[in-house]
C-alpha cells in the first residue's frame, strides 16, 4: 500500500468511527443534535465525489451496512 492509499483509507476509516458514534448516540437519544449534525456531515462526505476519489465502496451500501451493525448491537 503506498501512502496516498494509506491517507484515503484512513480518512475513510476515521468517517466510518464518527458515523457509528453519531448513530450509537442518536439511538440512546434521537434529540441529541450534535450526533444528528455529525451523522448528516458523514452521510454527506460518504455521498460526495471526494469520497468517490478515495475509494469505489458503493456509499448507500456503507451507510445501509453501517446502520443495521449499530442497530443489532
Amino acid at each position: 500500500m503506498n501512502g496516498y492509499e494509506a491517507l484515503a483509507n484512513g480518512i475513510i476509516e476515521q468517517a466510518v468511527k464518527d458515523y457509528r458514534i453519531a448513530l450509537k448516540a442518536l439511538s440512546r437519544n434521537p434529540k441529541n443534535k450534535a450526533a444528528r449534525a455529525m451523522k448528516e456531515e458523514v452521510e454527506g462526505f460518504f455521498r460526495s465525489d471526494w469520497f468517490g476519489v478515495l475509494t469505489d465502496i458503493n456509499p448507500e451500501y456503507l451507510i445501509s451496512k453501517l446502520c443495521m451493525e449499530v442497530e443489532t448491537e
